[in-house]
């Protein structure tokens, strides 16, 4: 990731935002061109910013093994 590109959160609010521009119906085909572009940039940057995640916890893991997704807490209402 570069310093331009914003983190993981940042790229993927906007991403949201986008698609909810673009779900109005009001942008113009040259605005809607324009958003498309940014939302296939925002995508491949998260999809990386997941990628190299993924390799980061691989590397912790001292066999290679994968975390059963039943191991893992997914509440976010702390």
């Amino acid at each position: 990731v570069s310093d331009e590109d914003p983190d993981f959160e940042s790229a993927l609010a906007e991403l949201e935002a986008l698609v909810a521009n673009m779900e109005t119906g009001e942008f113009t085909l040259e605005e809607s061109l324009v958003a498309f572009e940014r939302g296939v940039e925002l995508t491949r940057q998260c999809r990386n910013a997941l990628e190299h995640a993924e390799l980061r916890i691989r590397a912790l893991m001292p066999d290679g093994s994968e975390v059963p997704i039943d191991d893992v807490d997914t509440d976010t209402d702390e």
